[in-house]
C-alpha cells in the first residue's frame, strides 16, 4: 500500500489546504490572497517536511485561465497604445539581462559556486528554461532550480505587499472588453486557449500554457471577436492552482543542503528587487508613465505572477504583460549567447 504522501490523497489534501489558505488570506485582506495563501501554506508545510505536492497539470490549467484573462485586456485601442511603448518594453527587457549578470556576480562571489551556475541561477527568465539551459553549459541544475524558485517566491511576496501598502491601486484605466458573461462562449474560448497552450508547449517554447492562450486571446480581442469576460471566481481558482504549484517546489532538504548558497540567493534577489524598482521609477520619470506600473513591469518575477499582480491591483495590465513577455523572450534568446561571449572573453583575457 502506498504511503499517503505518494497517493492521490496528497494533492487532494494540498488543494483543500490551499483553498482554505486563500480564503483565510482574503478574509485578512492580504494582497493577492488566492495566490499568496496557497504558496505560503505549501512552502511552510514542505519546509516542515510534509512533502505535499500539487496535482499534475495544476499550474498549466491556472496559466491557461490567467493567459486568457490577460488577453481580454488587449482591445484595439489598448493594443495600439502598448505598441507605441516599444522603446519602454525593449529597455525593460535589456535591463533584465544586466540584472541577471549582476546577480550572477553576487552569487559567484559570495555563494562559493562556479560562475556558470551563478549566472543561470540569477537570470530572471523562465525557471525551467534557465535550469535546462544551464545544464546544457555544464552548470548545476539543482542549484539553478533552487535559486530560480526562491527568486519567484520572494518577488511574489515582496512586490505585491510593497505596491499594495504604498497605496498603488487603480492608477491606470485599462479594462477588459465589456460584454455580458456567457458561460458557453467562455468555455469555447478556454478550450481554444488550452489547445493553443498545448501546441506552444509541444513546440518547446517557454511558458507555453501562458503564451499560447495569451496570444490567441489577444488575436481575438484585437480583432474585436468577443466571447465573454472572465469571472473572478475562475481567476481566483487559477491563482490557487498556480500558488499551490509554486509552493510545492520547496523542500526542507533543499535549504539544509546549501545554507550559504540560500543566504547568497536571498541577498542577490533583494538587491535585484531594489535595483529593478529604482530602474522602473527612473523609466517612469523619463516617459511620464505610472511609477507603480513600471516598477511592476521591471520586477524580476515570474510572468504569470507579475501579471496577476497587475490585474488584481489594476496597474496597466496590458503594458505589464507586454513587458514581461518581452523580457522572457529576450532572455531566452540572449542568455546562451551572452554566456558564451562572456566565457570567450574570459579565455582571451586569461591567454593574453
Amino acid at each position: 500500500m502506498k504511503p499517503a504522501r505518494d497517493s492521490g490523497l496528497n494533492p487532494a489534501l494540498a488543494l483543500v489546504l490551499c483553498i482554505a489558505a486563500g480564503a483565510a488570506f482574503a478574509w485578512l485582506r492580504v494582497p493577492l490572497p488566492w495566490m499568496l495563501g496557497p504558496l505560503a501554506t505549501m512552502a511552510a508545510c514542505n519546509f516542515a517536511g510534509a512533502g505535499l505536492r500539487a496535482a499534475r497539470g495544476a499550474r498549466e490549467a491556472g496559466q491557461v485561465v490567467i493567459g486568457t484573462a490577460l488577453g481580454l485586456y488587449f482591445t484595439p485601442a489598448v493594443g495600439r497604445e502598448v505598441v507605441s511603448y516599444w522603446a519602454v518594453l525593449l529597455a525593460a527587457g535589456l535591463f533584465a539581462i544586466v540584472l541577471g549578470i549582476l546577480g550572477g556576480w553576487i552569487l559567484a562571489r559570495f555563494a562559493g559556486v562556479d560562475r556558470g551556475t551563478a549566472f543561470f541561477a540569477s537570470v530572471p527568465g523562465g525557471a525551467a528554461e534557465m535550469t535546462l539551459l544551464g545544464e546544457r553549459y555544464g552548470a548545476r541544475p539543482d542549484r539553478i532550480a533552487l535559486a530560480q524558485s526562491l527568486r519567484i517566491l520572494m518577488v511574489v511576496i515582496i512586490v505585491p505587499f510593497a505596491l499594495t501598502y504604498s497605496g498603488a491601486h487603480g492608477v491606470d484605466l485599462y479594462a477588459s472588453a465589456s460584454v455580458p458573461l456567457d458561460w458557453r462562449r467562455l468555455a469555447l474560448l478556454l478550450a481554444v486557449a488550452a489547445a493553443a497552450g498545448t501546441l506552444v508547449a509541444r513546440m518547446r517554447l517557454p511558458n507555453g500554457f501562458m503564451f499560447g492562450p495569451l496570444a490567441v486571446t489577444i488575436a481575438f480581442t484585437v480583432s474585436e471577436v468577443q466571447f465573454s469576460p472572465m469571472p473572478s471566481v475562475l481567476s481566483n481558482a487559477a491563482q490557487v492552482l498556480i500558488g499551490c504549484a509554486l509552493g510545492a517546489r520547496f523542500e526542507r532538504r533543499s535549504l539544509k543542503s546549501a545554507p550559504r548558497y540560500v543566504v547568497a540567493v536571498v541577498v542577490s534577489v533583494l538587491a535585484g528587487v531594489a535595483i529593478a524598482a529604482a530602474f522602473g521609477t527612473l523609466l517612469a520619470l523619463i516617459t511620464g508613465l505610472s511609477v507603480p506600473t513600471l516598477v511592476l513591469a521591471t520586477a524580476p518575477g515570474g510572468i504569470a505572477e507579475m501579471c496577476i499582480t497587475a490585474k488584481v491591483l489594476q496597474l496597466g495590465v496590458p503594458l505589464v504583460t507586454a513587458a514581461h513577455v518581452t523580457r522572457v523572450f529576450l532572455l531566452i534568446l540572449s542568455t546562451g549567447p551572452t554566456y558564451r561571449a562572456a566565457r570567450a572573453l574570459q579565455e582571451r583575457l586569461r591567454i593574453g
